[in-house]
């Protein structure tokens, strides 16, 4: 066992389609931050975007990863359809992912995301939420004037999305928590999201209802992988590579698939760790540390990836039955699904 992600598999490059996928989208999400009615809206979301600093000043080459964007586009792809059938909905996502973002920030009390001040560090609680809520209504205003019967489908996916964090936060108070609690969490916080994002650009360009189950259920397995690698994570995660505190979700005392599978395999490494965390999350460096090491010791670690990876693999399956498909985007879709599951380890 290791407590580090380094001998699993060797970084990817990031996928082609994802530059593409930028190249088509960013004009029309900066054109959707530039018309939010308030000018300190615009900065927070500028600033959550990674498009500047806290003063406004300009960033190169800022930004997330864009993945949910990308997954919108290929979607209308890989069903034959005009890559800009994709772009509504890609937006959208990009914009309800960054709300739910500041808003998580904020309840989670992290501080830093991407190696700089999380959005309510730099403008105060207050106004990280209302941009949040600027965001979410953006999204809205973007589907409605682009793809207005993709919109039951983007507002189906918020709501698994809040109650997944309604979920996580319920789950940081029960000590019992049971793998099958927090991956249900899981698949509404994160795996909700992804598969409206592999599937909404599809529904805009018209295509069939097999089609569009398969590449959702491509997107929620897909999604499930990429949470359970964040576990991984938060637990023996590089701050350097993250961009977040080192062991965050230790030091949040989170109940993530990672440590609850740690928790739950009867070892004596299991029964410390409880014993550990019984009071709530570690308070000092030396906890925090041997909190990481038992829930390595006890296979939560590699529990987590070896799911990840069996997930990714029936994910990668769901992409056969889409018909008709585009064999150039489905093999976009498949990369796109190898380099998030695999990242950073």
């Amino acid at each position: 066992m290791t407590d580090t992600l380094s001998t699993r598999s060797a970084p990817m490059r990031t996928p082609p389609a994802i530059a593409r996928a930028c190249e088509l989208v960013e004009p029309a999400l900066r054109a959707a931050v530039a018309g939010l009615a308030d000018e300190r809206m615009r900065l927070v979301a500028s600033y959550q975007l990674g498009w500047c600093d806290a003063d406004g000043t300009p960033v190169e080459g800022g930004g997330g990863k864009m993945i949910r964007p990308t997954l919108a586009v290929l979607s209308a792809q890989a069903v034959g359809g005009d890559p800009q059938a994709g772009v509504p909905g890609a937006v959208a996502l990009e914009l309800v992912h960054n709300f739910s973002l500041l808003h998580d920030d904020i309840m989670d009390r992290d501080t830093e995301r991407r190696h700089r001040p999380t959005g309510w560090v730099a403008f105060g609680e207050g106004q990280a939420i209302l941009a949040g809520n600027a965001m979410l209504t953006a999204a809205v205003e973007v589907i409605t004037a682009g793809a207005p019967h993709t919109l039951p489908h983007l507002l189906g996916a918020v709501q698994h999305l809040i109650s997944g964090q309604s979920e996580d936060l319920a789950l940081e108070r029960r000590p019992d928590a049971a793998l099958e609690d927090v991956l249900r969490m899981e698949e509404g916080k994160t795996a909700a999201l992804l598969a409206c994002a592999s599937s909404i650009g599809a529904l805009a360009a018209g295509a069939p209802e097999p089609s569009l189950r398969a590449l959702g259920e491509f997107g929620r397995l897909m999604g499930l992988a990429f949470q359970l690698v964040d576990d991984v994570l938060g637990v023996v995660g590089d701050p350097v590579v993250t961009g977040k505190s080192a062991s965050s979700d230790v030091r949040a005392g989170k109940r993530s698939a990672a440590v609850v599978a740690a928790l739950g395999a009867g070892l004596p490494q299991s029964a410390e760790l409880a014993e550990l965390l019984r009071p709530g999350p570690p308070e000092t460096e030396a906890d925090v540390t041997r909190a990481r090491e038992l829930i390595v010791a006890a296979g939560g670690i590699d529990w987590a990836l070896d799911e990840a990876d069996r997930l990714l693999d029936c994910a990668l399956r769901s992409l056969h039955q889409v018909q008709p498909a585009s064999p150039a985007a489905v093999a976009d879709l498949e990369e796109v699904a190898r380099f998030i599951v695999a990242r950073d380890r």
